[in-house]
């Protein structure tokens, strides 16, 4: 079998790190909101390659995180007057029965964020040890992006190309531009946690390397998800992991394309608005036609 491998940009025969066992993390919901077709459609697509690799004969550990700490999420909260973890409960629980809906097989484990803070200070410590990460006087933490060879290879981009989008914070007190936020100071009606560095809040992109080292080990099979997180998430995934265990995080990254509805440029997405929730689509068309709309086009179209 060969899969296509979105940091070789070719197709590569598949060997397991392990014969017979396969180690798949895929990127979970963000839950400051409902998920819609399109998430749907990465899911389906992540759960019929799982289906697939068990027909075959491979014991599959299915690893999906949910996002329950992040900028957006404490947003919404806050507009609605309710805490983070209410508001992350809800959202779990109707993520969960659509998926069930949608005859997706859960994942056999659904790590969260906010518990496994424990681990990712002790991969930042680590980071900051080895000279791959940096602590400002107000207790933010960032990772020095120049400390990488062979950071930009994922989204195939080098520093010089690249421009501080809109999930890379500026901050005038970074040494380059593109480094990346591992530990936020805390602030004013946030959520925070007792760290090395003051009290804080993680980072989005070191959730997901603590999330997959805890349950999956330092070294992964697959690693999936929307094209849309290539740049910046798996990329400072893949720094950040690599640099503290000195090891090859992924053997293969794989990334489905986006939904986009007729006649318009940008993707579907939450916070825009150019949505069609799950929920909705299962009041007018069955699970089954879902997933064969879904899958009647090629993964990666």
């Amino acid at each position: 079998m060969k899969v296509y491998n979105t940091l070789t940009r070719q197709k590569e025969d598949f060997a397991t790190l392990q014969p017979g066992k396969v180690s798949m993390y895929v990127c979970g919901p963000n839950l400051y909101d409902a998920c819609h077709v399109g998430h749907a459609l990465s899911y389906v697509i992540f759960d019929t390659i799982r289906r697939y690799l068990q027909f075959s004969g491979y014991a599959v550990k299915h690893v999906q995180n949910f996002t329950d700490i992040e900028d957006r999420i404490i947003g919404k909260a806050q507009a609605l007057n309710t805490t983070v973890g209410e508001l992350s409960e809800h959202y779990i629980a109707r993520f969960l029965l659509e998926m069930d809906s949608l005859n997706i097989q859960r994942a056999h484990v659904y790590p969260r964020a906010t518990r496994v803070i424990p681990t990712m200070i002790q991969i930042i410590q680590g980071l900051i040890a080895k000279g791959h990460a940096y602590a400002l006087e107000n207790g933010d933490v960032y990772f020095r992006v120049a400390s990488k060879p062979g950071y930009g290879d994922l989204s195939n981009r080098t520093l010089d190309d690249m421009q501080a989008g809109a999930r890379i914070e500026p901050d005038p007190r970074k040494e380059h531009p593109m480094d990346f936020s591992l530990w936020k100071s805390a602030k004013p009606g946030e959520p925070s946690w007792p760290s090395p560095w003051g009290m804080g809040r993680p980072g989005w992109h070191i959730e997901c390397s603590a999330m997959s080292m805890l349950h999956l080990g330092e070294q992964l099979d697959i690693h999936g998800g929307g094209h849309d997180v290539i740049f910046p998430h798996h990329e400072n995934e893949i720094a950040q992991s690599e640099s503290y265990t000195g090891k090859q995080f992924v053997r293969y990254w794989l990334h489905n394309a986006l939904l986009r509805l007729p006649g318009e440029d940008e993707k579907m997405t939450r916070h825009l608005g150019n949505m069609i929730t799950i929920r909705e689509a299962l009041t007018r068309y069955s699970a089954d036609a879902i997933r064969l709309f879904i899958l009647s086009s090629h993964y990666r179209a």
